[in-house]
């Protein structure tokens, strides 16, 4: 992603073991450790279908397009953890958001102006804390803030090894987190809810409830990505609605 003014240059430590920083990549070199580290997650270790030229790199047509937040181990200079931004400018050139190929998002039109799109969120598995998700979180709350952008969106991929059945009874159970009519979205090839038995007490991912818990929308039933093998939630995050606590803890580890 470019020079991003208070991203870029901060740095984090986490006080533990290791010295860890986040920020925005700043070179093609960052940016390919990035891809790599994806790959290895997405591909080797859950098995995703990657339609990528290169091997061992998970590159698509939206890389050029978007800024790169990563996490970075001090101590061995290895990316750890990274997230994928594509902010509304991009989005226009590109042609539209990623999250477009999974759902119809006519009714997301008004926010276009003001609308970041994240993704291709992981973490290496040697350091999968919950200080190292804080870091990428609190990157990209200095990265709304700062730019002015009000709206954040992207999937919540729940896993689909048992067949849907724990995915179909997330989505029964978040009723309650459900955004108004207005900012519904549609599956394009939607989960078979109504073949699938759900979940009497479905296991919600940890991320996912980070996302809920600081203010995040369901904007709709979920589409089935055959590639990931996963079902995917579309999640809108207004920033007006990122709860306090999360606000001050995000911005308060980044300075």
């Amino acid at each position: 992603m470019e020079q991003l003014a208070g991203v870029r240059n901060e740095q984090s430590t986490v006080r533990a073991k290791r010295q860890l920083r986040v920020a925005l990549a700043s070179s093609e070199e960052e940016i390919l450790a990035a891809q790599k580290l994806r790959w290895r997650i997405f591909a080797d270790e859950l098995g995703a279908r990657l339609p990528s030229r290169t091997p061992g790199v998970d590159r698509d047509i939206y890389d050029p397009y978007c800024d790169h937040l990563i996490v970075r181990d001090e101590d061995s200079g290895r990316i750890i953890g990274t997230y994928r931004i594509l902010p509304p400018d991009a989005a226009r050139r590109i042609g539209g958001y990623y999250s477009e190929n999974e759902f119809d998002l006519t009714r997301f039109g008004h926010l276009r102006d003001n609308l970041v799109e994240i993704g291709r969120s992981c973490i290496d598995a040697d350091f999968r804390t919950g200080g190292v998700i804080t870091l990428l979180w609190g990157g990209l709350a200095r990265y709304m803030r700062e730019r002015g952008y009000e709206y954040l969106m992207g999937c919540a991929s729940l896993g689909m090894r048992d067949g849907g059945h724990n995915a179909a009874g997330i989505y029964n159970a978040l009723s309650e987190h459900m955004a108004p009519l207005e900012y519904r979205v549609f599956p394009r090839c939607p989960l078979p809810l109504d073949r699938l038995e759900p979940t009497p007490s479905p296991e919600l991912p940890p991320l996912v409830k980070g996302y809920l818990r600081a203010g995040a929308w369901v904007c709709g039933e979920p589409a089935w990505d055959p590639d990931f093998n996963t079902a995917d939630l579309l999640l809108l995050m207004p920033m007006s609605r990122v709860d306090n606590r999360y606000a001050r803890h995000f911005v308060e580890r980044q300075n």
